[in-house]
């Protein structure tokens, strides 16, 4: 029987956080990430409207680009599925490799064991089909690849380096059910140097999702929450050790970039580099300021 491509429970349960919200902070790091009280915006803005995540002012594309290009670090959030947020990354990057040919491109999609074939691709040493199976592209990330083609394509193009960020994806399932002391010794060297699960603000967050997202199996709260900061955790662990004197543009999940406490904080920790946060959301999703720098409604 030919094994299903369909995404397992703790995919989806994940994958959620990366989806639920949407929000904005200013400066290098002129603030910490956390939840706003009161910061909701109702209002309908038209599609590509860009605001500052401060006090929701619109600004343009070219103003955006001016604001983000000194800093070493842009995260720009996704939700998955969503075309329209894949062109607004390809259209950051592409220009600011303009302004940085050295740029690189942080990946949540790819695991780091993979990094030899993004390697390969990037150089022009493998081709579409070869790179969709040597990455074992369905069996891990699971969405189409043809979101994704044009950032491909983008960083082959300019030789940008395209760096995998996250920990095998088999892993966090096994915290999620079993807790980290049942990971194997081999698992256990694939987990990040230090593993923050004190902030309570970003518990608080994780745990409003938990309890209306329960997917049978997945029921232990603090299993969960340790399996979501180890994602986030290694991801911060990654980009600091590919930081260089260029910047990088970091692709992921709304859920881990949002109120700066996934990603974003994590790395600061660790590289105290200047940041920028990006969410992209869709007309009818919730705008809530303080929880990135910038909210870009797409279509």
């Amino acid at each position: 029987m030919m094994a299903s491509l369909k995404p397992s429970p703790f995919f989806f349960s994940v994958a959620f956080l990366g989806i639920c919200l949407v929000i904005t902070v200013p400066g290098c790091f002129a603030q910490k990430g956390g939840i706003p009280e009161k910061a909701s915006m109702t209002a309908s803005y038209p599609e590509n409207t860009i605001l500052a995540g401060i006090d929701g002012t619109s600004i343009s594309f070219d103003q955006l680009i001016s604001e983000i290009r000194a800093v070493r670090i842009v995260y720009i959030g996704e939700n998955h599925n969503n075309q329209s947020h894949h062109q607004v990354q390809q259209r950051i990057i592409r220009r600011l490799s303009e302004i940085d040919p050295g740029l690189k491109i942080g990946i949540e999609m790819v695991d780091r064991t993979y990094q030899p074939q993004l390697d390969l691709w990037t150089s022009g040493r493998l081709d579409e089909k070869r790179l969709i199976a040597t990455l074992h592209w369905y069996a891990n990330w699971r969405y189409p690849f043809s979101l994704y083609r044009d950032i491909f394509l983008l960083a082959r193009e300019k030789h940008l380096s395209l760096v995998a960020l996250n920990i095998p994806f088999h892993i966090p399932p096994k915290i999620a059910t079993g807790g980290l002391d049942t990971l194997s010794a081999d698992e256990k060297k694939f987990l990040p140097k230090t593993i923050d699960l004190g902030n309570k603000t970003h518990q608080e967050y994780v745990r409003k999702i938990f309890g209306k997202h329960q997917v049978p199996g997945f029921d232990n709260f603090d299993n969960f929450y340790a399996a979501q900061c180890v994602w986030d955790e290694a991801m911060a662990e990654t980009i600091s050790e590919h930081l260089s004197e260029s910047s990088m543009v970091v692709l992921a999940g709304n859920g881990h970039i949002i109120y700066k406490f996934g990603i974003p904080d994590r790395a600061y920790r660790r590289n105290g580099a200047c940041f920028r946060t990006i969410v992209l959301t869709e007309p009818d999703e919730p705008i809530v300021l303080h929880s990135a720098d910038y909210i870009w409604v797409t279509n």
